[in-house]
């Protein structure tokens, strides 16, 4: 079946789906309202549902659309041929930031997968799971030489990715407070290569830093 939401026009159909992400990761499906949906995508409740037939609909169309938008200009795009964790991690971000650009909320995507009171929706939920294993392929495959002969290398990765959590939340953090200001790229990049080469420092030996 066609989702008539996803044959309109690129900001039509962005507006739709920003606000339903929005919605629907801050307070999870059951209790969204589809009266806010609607207003924050400028668009009458009505007319909403003439592209959408109902709440589940809007869900699973919004669920399957960033599930797929993640798999095309995300996993797809992440190089596992570069094996410097350091380099693989600042590609990642550089890939969430393109994305942020278009969909402000897409950070909070993994919030659609809190079950809810709908046996169909976390029936269809839980056919997308790829998201969720996301920083294990991150830290899949990478170059060990690289780090200090005196660290236990299993314990180092688990500091570096709790790192990675870490300034992701408080990107996310960032990003939510000046929501309604133009995303300062190169702010972020700068911010980025200096949390990045502060870990090298802490974990590379000194011939790779």
């Amino acid at each position: 079946m066609v989702v008539q939401l996803l044959e309109l026009d690129n900001q039509r159909r962005d507006a739709v789906l920003n606000a339903a992400l929005k919605e629907f990761a801050l307070k999870g499906y059951d209790q969204a309202s589809t009266n806010q949906i609607a207003k924050d995508a400028n668009m009458s409740k009505a007319l909403m549902f003439h592209y959408v037939k109902n709440k589940q609909e809007l869900f699973l169309t919004t669920y399957q659309y960033f599930t797929d938008l993640l798999e095309q200009n995300y996993f797809r795009k992440l190089d596992f041929k570069e094996h410097d964790i350091f380099l693989r991690l600042r590609q990642s971000y550089l890939l969430q930031l393109q994305l942020i650009k278009q969909y402000p909320w897409i950070l909070e995507f993994d919030q659609l997968s809190v079950k809810t009171n709908s046996v169909e929706i976390n029936r269809e939920v839980a056919k997308y799971t790829k998201a969720s294993h996301c920083n294990q392929q991150l830290f899949e495959g990478i170059d060990t030489s690289k780090f200090r002969p005196e660290l236990a290398i299993e314990k180092s990765l688990q500091f570096i990715l709790w790192a990675n959590i870490g300034f992701t939340d408080q990107l996310v953090e960032e990003i939510k407070l000046d929501r309604n200001k133009e995303l300062d790229d190169q702010a972020i990049i700068v911010a980025l290569d200096d949390h990045l080469n502060e870990l090298k420092k802490l974990f590379y030996s000194s011939a790779h830093n």
